[in-house]
């Protein structure tokens, strides 16, 4: 086809005005299916309570949308050449939320093909109107749950902190161990549901949605929407201090049932209350009523067509071409059947192994379980006479860490039941791996008044002894891509610690103990390159040095 007909077949899409429409729609559906698992993965967990006001940011967003359609209306409105590398940006966050396990990259890469979409359309100039909406949409991505985690057992702690200062300040005698309440004849547990974030979430996009639609300087803006973060973290804290009041004085039944969200509930209007008097006294400030400092104003319904495509470019062409190519991609990339290597079961496990002898149990908690998602995992205490005191060990194990199942961090969950999070560091093991090579683990050390755990905790990644999440994520994906293997573990054995006296003791305990334990876990846990009957060799080498 010569340049002069492609001109013209060009045109007489253009001059289509059904064209745009048709292939927009059609984008959205084939991004619809690249992003199918990320976002259904999404519409569950707005089914819980910290995100459940994700149904509505969508809405929210296309009202702040057409409350700028009449702007958009106005100018003359070209695609970007960005727009198709935007799109390929999409295209490979999907590939590596997919391979890596974290949904969050896949729906943030959603959001990225999005924003190429507009670009493809409007351009620069159309999207610099209509970008606060856009940014809007983000409030609707949950956390990825070791971010989630950690930022709520830093909650807990110091709104069990200002909550046990709210009860003192009524004259009450309490003492605090971590996230406990201790009232004396009753006992508080600040749980991960009383962390303020079911609070926090909501009202950071509601916010987000006052400093859009105030009319006033932008430090205002700011201050409306930052101060979100105190008034959350202070009043979720006085709801915690307030139920110890009642607690004291009516008994534990005032901390449970409906009474309990009633309060809550209570809390979090009092919150958007305190935004409100925010904007308030900005608007006295400016001597104005607060109605007067909202942009309210509803749009024509004919302003609406605005937002629709208008014409066909060569930008929206190309934009195209890369999500088709998305489409193949993505049916190929789920289509793979991950490498998954044979491994003894840990039924199989040895509870009798050197000098060490145990005893192991199961969680018949199916809660628990289904939270792990794990394909197999170990729990058991040993106990050996020369080092005294008991070790506990878990072993969790995940044949394939795709589709949000993967390894979760202690390092989040550590901190609970009242035990605080003491010290964190990075550990060495000399002369541990088969060359004699170290290995560097994670040490912890948590106390719940005078007494104390000493927990080491690593991770096994296709034979990679990994301390850091995050590093864990990128072998996963990188595994994933050059090898089709994506199986790893978490393994953390513990001993209680009677005081700092015997911390150096409680080292050589756990030392021993994995010194004992690391060839076995080659029998059960897959290596980095090795079959399955290698390590069995290797493992029984081993065992018999």
């Amino acid at each position: 086809m010569t340049d002069k007909n492609i001109s013209a077949y060009t045109s007489s899409l253009k001059s289509f005005t059904g064209i745009p429409l048709l292939l927009a729609g059609l984008i959205i559906v084939f991004l619809g299916i690249i992003f199918w698992d990320g976002l259904i993965w999404m519409l569950g967990m707005w089914q819980q309570e910290e995100y459940n006001h994700g149904y509505l940011i969508p809405v929210v967003a296309f009202y702040l949308l057409w409350l700028r359609a009449g702007e958009l209306e106005k100018i003359n409105l070209s695609g970007s050449w960005t727009a198709p590398l935007v799109m390929a940006g999409a295209i490979c966050a999907f590939i590596l939320g997919e391979l890596s396990s974290i949904y969050q990259i896949i729906e943030y890469g959603f959001l990225l093909a999005l924003f190429g979409l507009i670009l493809s359309a409007i351009g620069w100039k159309g999207f610099r109107i209509i970008w606060v909406p856009f940014i809007y949409l983000m409030f609707m991505v949950p956390l990825p749950n070791f971010v989630y985690q950690g930022l709520s057992s830093e909650l807990q702690l110091i709104s069990s902190q200002i909550g046990v200062a709210v009860i003192r300040l009524f004259g009450i005698s309490v003492f605090l161990e971590g996230n406990v309440i201790d009232l004396g004849v009753f006992q508080l547990q600040v749980a991960e549901a009383c962390n303020g974030l079911r609070y926090l979430f909501p009202l950071m996009s509601f916010g987000f949605l006052c400093s859009a639609i105030y009319m006033g300087a932008w430090w205002q803006k700011i201050i409306i929407f930052f101060s979100t973060i105190p008034v959350t973290i202070l009043m979720n804290s006085f709801r915690i201090g307030v139920i110890g009041v009642l607690v004291e004085n009516f008994g534990i039944e005032q901390a449970e049932g409906f009474l309990h969200y009633f309060e809550g509930w209570i809390v979090f209007m009092a919150c958007v209350g305190i935004l409100f008097l925010e904007m308030w006294a900005f608007a006295k400030i400016r001597d104005k009523p607060l109605m007067d400092v909202f942009g309210l104003d509803i749009p024509p319904l004919e302003t609406m067509k605005t937002l629709l495509p208008r014409k066909v470019n060569s930008q929206f062409l190309a934009t195209a071409v890369v999500v088709g190519l998305g489409v193949i991609i993505s049916f190929s990339i789920q289509s793979r059947q991950a490498n998954i290597p044979e491994r003894a079961s840990f039924n199989t496990f040895p509870l009798v192994f050197d000098e060490w002898s145990g005893q192991d149990s199961i969680i018949d908690d199916q809660s628990i379980l289904d939270s792990l998602a794990a394909d197999d995992y170990f729990l058991a205490q040993y106990n050996n006479r020369e080092y005294g005191g008991q070790v506990g060990l878990w072993i969790a194990y995940y044949e394939e860490q795709r589709k949000g199942r993967a390894v979760h961090s202690p390092r989040a969950c550590l901190p609970g039941g009242g035990w605080q999070l003491e010290t964190f560091e990075e550990y060495t093991l000399e002369d541990m791996g088969p060359n004699g090579e170290p290995y560097v683990i994670n040490r912890s050390v948590i106390a719940k008044g005078d007494m104390r755990q000493l927990v080491y905790f690593w991770f096994v990644e296709r034979g990679r002894i990994q301390t850091n999440e995050y590093a864990v994520k990128w072998f996963i994906f990188w595994d994933a891509l050059t090898k089709n293997r994506t199986e790893g573990a978490l393994v953390r054995v513990s001993t209680f610690v009677p005081d700092m006296a015997g911390m150096e003791w409680a080292d050589k305990r756990l030392e021993a103990f994995v010194r004992s334990l690391n060839p076995k876990l080659a029998y059960h846990l897959p290596q980095k390159d090795a079959t399955f009957e290698q390590a069995r060799i290797e493992s029984v080498n081993d065992h018999n040095l």
